[in-house]
């Protein structure tokens, strides 16, 4: 296996926000009319939330990690 030059770094980075601003925007969506409808309790939420709460915990420890290396 070869290893990703920059160009397709950059290119599938994007492509990965791309598609995390799609699910996040579904799930919102989804989340609104699930109120509407009075389903108050709904996996779309639990979703939203524990996506965004592993996307910050993976950022937090990889921070965290590089700066621990520089040391």
């Amino acid at each position: 296996m070869r290893k990703m030059d920059e160009m397709e770094l950059s290119i599938n980075l994007k492509a990965i926000k791309w598609a995390w601003a799609y699910t996040i925007i579904f799930l919102f969506g989804w989340i609104v009319y699930d109120y509407l409808h009075g389903n108050r309790n709904s996996v779309s939420l639990f979703l939203l939330i524990t996506q965004n709460f592993v996307w910050i915990a993976v950022q937090y420890f990889l921070k965290w990690k590089m700066n621990k290396d520089e040391k």
